[in-house]
C-alpha cells in the first residue's frame, strides 16, 4: 500500500507540504486550529491590573504604600479616604487633540489644581485644543476605565501612543509622596515623587512639565 506522500510523488501531483499530516496521512490546512491543541491563535496579552503593577514596582525596588478604600470615581470622592496621607493625591485627565485624534495625552496634576485646558493645549501643541477621551479609548490605550486613570496605567501603553503631562509641583513641591490609583479605583498608592518620574521614564513616558502657577 502506498503512503499518501508516496502516492503524491508517484502521480506527480503537487500538494503543498503543509497540507500533509505525516502522522496519519490526514489532510489538514496548518492554518486551521490544531485538533488536539485548541485555538492556535495567541491572544493579546491582558493589560496589567493592580496586582501586576504593584508587583512590578516592587520588583524594580520602589518604595510604595497602598491604601484600600471604597470604589471612587472622582478625586473629590477619593479625598476623604486619603487626606490623612503624607502628600497630594493626583487628579488625572485623559485627552486627545480635537483635530488630530491620534494625538493622546494623560495629564496628572495636584488634586486641588485649577486647570485651563485651552492653555495647556497650546503649550503641548494639541491641534484644535483638547477633548476628553471616552472610556473605549482609555481601555484600548492604557487598559483602564472611568475612575481608574492614573500615570501608572502608562505601563500598559507598550506602543508609546500616549504622552504624559505632569504638574511641576509633583517634583518641586518637596512632597514626601504623591498618590494615585494602582490601576483600580478601590485603592490609592503612594510613591516618592522622584520614583514616580523615574518609573514613567522607564516605561518610555518622559513627562512634559507644566508650571500651572504661571500658566
Amino acid at each position: 500500500m502506498y503512503t499518501l506522500r508516496q502516492l503524491v510523488h508517484k502521480v506527480r501531483v503537487k500538494i503543498p507540504s503543509h497540507y500533509i499530516r505525516m502522522s496519519s496521512g490526514e489532510i489538514q490546512n496548518e492554518s486551521s486550529p490544531a485538533q488536539d491543541g485548541g485555538d492556535a491563535t495567541v491572544p493579546d496579552k491582558k493589560p496589567a491590573g493592580k496586582e501586576e503593577i504593584l508587583a512590578e514596582l516592587q520588583k524594580r525596588g520602589y518604595d510604595v504604600v497602598t491604601v484600600d478604600h471604597p470604589e471612587v470615581f472622582t478625586v473629590e470622592a477619593m479625598m476623604p479616604h486619603v487626606e490623612h496621607l503624607p502628600g497630594p493625591a493626583l487628579k488625572n485627565f485623559f485627552l486627545y487633540a480635537k483635530k488630530k485624534k491620534e494625538m493622546i495625552w494623560l495629564m496628572a496634576t495636584r488634586f486641588d489644581r485649577e486647570v485651563n485646558l485651552s492653555k495647556v493645549a497650546k503649550v503641548v501643541g494639541a491641534p484644535g485644543g483638547f477633548r476628553f477621551a471616552g472610556e473605549d479609548l482609555m481601555i484600548e490605550k492604557i487598559g483602564v476605565g472611568q475612575g481608574c486613570v492614573t500615570p501608572l496605567a502608562l505601563y500598559n501603553d507598550k506602543q508609546g501612543a500616549v504622552k504624559l503631562i505632569l504638574d511641576k509641583d509633583i517634583i518641586d513641591g518637596r512632597h514626601e509622596r504623591v498618590f494615585c490609583h494602582p490601576l483600580v479605583n478601590t485603592a490609592t498608592t503612594g510613591l516618592k515623587p522622584e520614583d514616580l518620574v523615574k518609573f514613567m521614564e522607564e516605561t518610555g513616558h518622559a513627562p512634559t512639565w507644566i508650571d500651572f502657577t504661571s500658566l
